[in-house]
């Protein structure tokens, strides 16, 4: 994930910043299809959106949309996110 992150022109602290959001979407639980949460990085002026997708089992698929510092076009990433038992959210290929 992390070569992904920066090929597309995201920092380290961009990447910290889309991962609080996706830690937010599951604060309450297994937010809904189609909830959706923006952030922004004011110290580099990147700034996107994430949007949870589809449910299945107990996997979530994750869409990102994120706007690298500077970019005029977004760019989009899309993870998925399962359960464990013990009820922690991994990501998962």
């Amino acid at each position: 994930m992390s070569r992904i992150i920066s090929e597309i022109g995201l920092t380290p602290d961009d990447y910290k910043v889309m991962q609080a959001t996706v830690d937010q979407l599951f604060a309450n639980g297994i937010p809904s299809v189609g909830r959706q949460l923006s952030w922004n990085n004011p110290d580099s002026g990147s700034k996107g959106t994430v949007k949870l997708r589809a449910r299945q089992g107990s996997c979530v698929y994750l869409q990102h949309f994120v706007f690298p510092k500077a970019a005029t076009q977004s760019r989009e990433i899309r993870t998925r996110w399962c359960q464990d038992a013990n009820g922690t959210w991994l990501l998962t290929p």
